[in-house]
C-alpha cells in the first residue's frame, strides 16, 4: 500500500524542516511505501526555496510551486492530483498536526472504512475566535448534511484514494471531502488525534471564516441534493414566495376593508411600511442566494466543460515517474 502524505504550505518556511523531519522518522520506523507531497500556494517567504532543498535530500519529496496564492482548496486539489499513493492523507504545514497519528489513522482505516476523520479534542487555540465558532459550525454542518463528524476543520485525514481522485474541488469546500466521499458510497468513521499549539509563524485564518463555512456549507448542500433537480428548490421558494405575497394582500385589503367600516383610523395603512420594507428586504435576500447558488453552478459547468484547473503550477521538483 503506497501512501501520499498531501501537504499545502504558505509562509512556513520554519515548520518546514522540523515537519519533515518528524515525518521522515515515522515513515522510516513503520517501513511506509511513501511520498509527501507539498504544495507551495504563492508563499512569500522561504519556504519554497526550504522545501527545494529538502528534495535535493530526499526523492521521496514532491514539491508543486504554485505561480501565486490561490488557497487551501487549490492546494489540496493540486496534491490530489500529483499524488500516486493507494492512501491520502492531508495535513496541515504548520506543527499543530502531529505525524505521530498516521499510523493510527492507518490502522483504524484498515478496520474496513474508506476514510478516517481526525478530530481535535483536545484542541490548541484560542475559544472565542477559532475553537467556539468551530464548535457551532461542525454542529450545523453535522446536521445540516447528515454526516456527523466532531471536527470537519481538521486537516488530518486518511482518505482511500478513489474516494477523493474523483472529487471536484472549489472555493474553500476542503472541509467538506468528507461528505463528498459518504455520498459516494464511503464508510466513513473518526478517531481522536493530537492537536499542538503552534510554535512559529501565524495562524492563516480568522473569525470571519465561520461566515463563510455557513455559506459553503448551503452551497454542498445544495450540489448534493438539488444539482440535478433545482426546480425544487427555485419552484419551493417561490411558491413560498407568491404565498407570502396572497397573505399580505388578503391582509391589506382586510385593513381596508376595516377602515372603510371606519373601524380603524384612515392614516392606519402608512403603519405597514415597515412591513413591506421588511418584505422585500427578505425577498431581495433570498433572490441573492438564490443568484448565489445559480453561480456555484454556473463556475463549475465553467471548469468542468473546458476542463480548466482552479490553480496554476510555476514548476514541479521531482515529478512523479512518467508525468
Amino acid at each position: 500500500m503506497r501512501i501520499s502524505v498531501l501537504i499545502p504550505v504558505y509562509n512556513e518556511e520554519q515548520n518546514i524542516l522540523p515537519l519533515y523531519e518528524q515525518l521522515r522518522i515515522v515513515a522510516d520506523r513503520e517501513k511506509y511505501d511513501i511520498e509527501f507531497v507539498y504544495v507551495d500556494d504563492g508563499s512569500r517567504d522561504g519556504s519554497f526555496e526550504a522545501l527545494a532543498r529538502l528534495a535535493l535530500t530526499d526523492t521521496r519529496i514532491r514539491v508543486v510551486r504554485f505561480r501565486r496564492n490561490f488557497g487551501q482548496t487549490a492546494g489540496l486539489a493540486a496534491a490530489i492530483d500529483h499524488a500516486t499513493g493507494d492512501v491520502l492523507i492531508p495535513m496541515d504545514a504548520d506543527l499543530q498536526n502531529d505525524p505521530e497519528d498516521i499510523p493510527k489513522l492507518l490502522a483504524k482505516l484498515a478496520e474496513g472504512y474508506d476514510v478516517v476523520s481526525g478530530w481535535r479534542k483536545s484542541r490548541q487555540d484560542t475559544f472565542v475566535s477559532r475553537k467556539l465558532p468551530s464548535m457551532i459550525a461542525n454542529r450545523l454542518i453535522s446536521w445540516w448534511t447528515g454526516v456527523y463528524l466532531h471536527d470537519y476543520g481538521c486537516s488530518l485525514k486518511a482518505y482511500r484514494a478513489e474516494f477523493l481522485k474523483e472529487v471536484r474541488l472549489y472555493g474553500e469546500m476542503h472541509r467538506f471531502v468528507p461528505i463528498y466521499a459518504k455520498w459516494a458510497g464511503a464508510r466513513v468513521s473518526e478517531m481522536v488525534v493530537n492537536h499542538r499549539a503552534r510554535q512559529f509563524g501565524v495562524s492563516k485564518y480568522g473569525i470571519n471564516r465561520t461566515f463563510k463555512v455557513l455559506l459553503d456549507m448551503l452551497t454542498v448542500k445544495f450540489l448534493g441534493d438539488y444539482s440535478t433537480k433545482p426546480i425544487y428548490v427555485f419552484g419551493g421558494v417561490g411558491a413560498s414566495l407568491i404565498l407570502l405575497g396572497v397573505v399580505l394582500a388578503i391582509a391589506m385589503i382586510g385593513v381596508k376593508t376595516l377602515e372603510l367600516a371606519a373601524v380603524l383610523p384612515g392614516d392606519f395603512q402608512h403603519k405597514m411600511l415597515l412591513l413591506l420594507l421588511a418584505s422585500f428586504l427578505a425577498t431581495t435576500g433570498i433572490m441573492m442566494i438564490m443568484m448565489g447558488l445559480l453561480a456555484e453552478i454556473i463556475v463549475r459547468t465553467y471548469h468542468e466543460s473546458q476542463n480548466k484547473p482552479i490553480y496554476l503550477v510555476r514548476e514541479v521538483v521531482n515529478p512523479p515517474a512518467g508525468a
